[in-house]
């Protein structure tokens, strides 16, 4: 159950008047969630947590910061961690790139959605939904995956006069499904479980699965490739990572460093970032209490913006974006709610505008080679199609690949007008579309 805003808030204040500090600031979470895990087509796990966390940061000297998180949210704990803070920023040097703690702000926008449906689903309700992400497969084939609900209450107060308190909730579906010689994955996210649809999962990965049988070797190399959206979202979120954060751009450790203001990919693609969208599961304020807002990332192909936290945003002589992530925290800001925006094409179009190539339904194993060229690899999986004259003529074994995203994103001819979301733990979310690119780079083959 949730605690609400004067619970919440109230139990932050702990940390106020540790003795030594100038300044406290208490970014505190909560959450409940539940999961129900299958395999073999069975449910196997049913698994609730309820936890939470306050992270307490407090400023000693003007400018020495100590952090300490606990999971104790009692008073007395919280006022300990807070008397640690200041023993570790005692020993700690002076950091010169801080700007002080956030002021209040007269209003937040509204974000995410607080469901009580969602919030009050049960395990008989998770399992019913896992019945229908099974309910197409092929009968030759078996299906894993989860339903996953969930509620979380998050706040930050500080010694400034900051005070912000949100509540949400969070849905999500995921299939794999398993045939003799093939596999099929599909997956869907909202703040409402309702919204979420296990029959149409349930029928796109039983596709996958037929049309994925008996798949053939396919040699490494360049190829024109159609990106199904959470193929799409994985570009999408590894340049989020490495690329839009003032600092790493400031500092020369991001692709886009020197090339603000200049054209970096097609003009057929604009990415957003916007915690404030009904389209994604956003916060109206970030780890600083400040408030979140629209930053404009790629317009047209053209690099016009990177996110800022406090710190970032002094150095640069402008305001902050609202995109600090908890403290402590070296890199800086980075984008938690990426936005891909559609075009006008079907996928079945895509694919028709595509003579030689690869239909890819996701990517597996991604990590990054070289962030200041957005070169990353993995392979893919679970459903490699090769597409002749504009059709799709067969399954292949996956591949693996090393490619720069934005040498990517450069050869985008088309874009998809359908949007998935796509989230994960440490990217947060992202909601993109398939797109058709002229290059792609697969450096070896695999056997499955």
């Amino acid at each position: 159950m949730a605690w609400g805003a004067d619970r919440l808030l109230t139990s932050a204040r702990a940390a106020f008047g540790a003795p030594g500090a100038d300044g406290v600031e208490v970014l505190i979470t909560r959450y409940d969630s539940a999961l129900t895990r299958f395999a073999e087509s069975s449910v196997h796990q049913n698994v609730g947590r309820v936890d939470g966390e306050a992270r307490i940061r407090v400023v000693v000297d003007g400018a020495r910061i100590g952090v300490v998180v606990t999971n104790d949210l009692s008073d007395a704990g919280i006022r300990r961690a807070a008397a640690e803070a200041v023993e570790v920023a005692r020993v700690v040097p002076a950091d010169e790139e801080f700007a002080g703690l956030a002021r209040p702000a007269a209003a937040y926008p509204s974000a995410g959605v607080d469901d009580a449906e969602t919030r009050a689903a049960t395990a008989d309700v998770r399992a019913a939904a896992v019945g229908r992400l099974l309910s197409a497969l092929p009968s030759d084939a078996v299906g894993a995956g989860t339903v996953e609900t969930g509620s979380g209450e998050i706040g930050v107060v500080s010694s400034t006069g900051v005070e912000c308190y949100h509540r949400s909730t969070r849905a999500r579906l995921s299939l794999l499904g398993s045939g003799p010689d093939s596999t099929g994955y599909a997956e869907d996210a909202s703040g409402r479980l309702g919204d979420l649809d296990p029959d149409r999962l349930s029928r796109r990965v039983a596709d996958k699965v037929q049309r994925g049988r008996a798949p053939r070797a396919a040699s490494p190399g360049d190829y024109a490739v159609v990106l199904e959206p959470a193929a799409t979202a994985t570009l999408l979120q590894f340049l989020g990572w490495t690329a839009f954060g003032a600092k790493v751009v400031a500092e020369g450790r991001s692709p886009l460093s020197g090339r603000v203001g200049q054209v970096v990919c097609s003009p057929a693609v604009t990415i957003v970032d916007d915690p404030t969208s009904a389209l994604l599961p956003g916060l109206p304020f970030d780890a600083e209490g400040v408030p979140t807002r629209r930053t404009d990332l790629i317009r047209d192909g053209v690099a016009v913006g990177v996110v800022h936290d406090l710190a970032s945003a002094h150095a640069a002589g402008v305001e902050s974006t609202g995109h600090a992530l908890p403290a402590p925290n070296p890199d800086g800001a980075m984008p938690l709610h990426l936005i891909m925006e559609p075009g006008s094409a079907s996928l079945d179009e895509l694919v028709a505008g595509c003579e030689r190539g690869l239909l890819i339904t996701r990517f597996h194993y991604t990590n990054v080679v070289h962030p200041i060229e957005s070169t990353i690899t993995g392979m893919t999986r679970d459903g490699t199609f090769l597409v002749e004259d504009g059709r799709i003529a067969g399954a292949v074994h996956n591949l693996r690949f090393t490619q720069s995203i934005l040498g990517a994103l450069s050869g985008v001819e088309e874009v998809g007008a359908d949007t998935e979301l796509a989230t994960e733990l440490f990217f947060g979310a992202a909601r993109a579309p398939a797109v058709r690119l002229s290059r792609f780079a697969f450096t070896s083959t695999t056997t499955f």
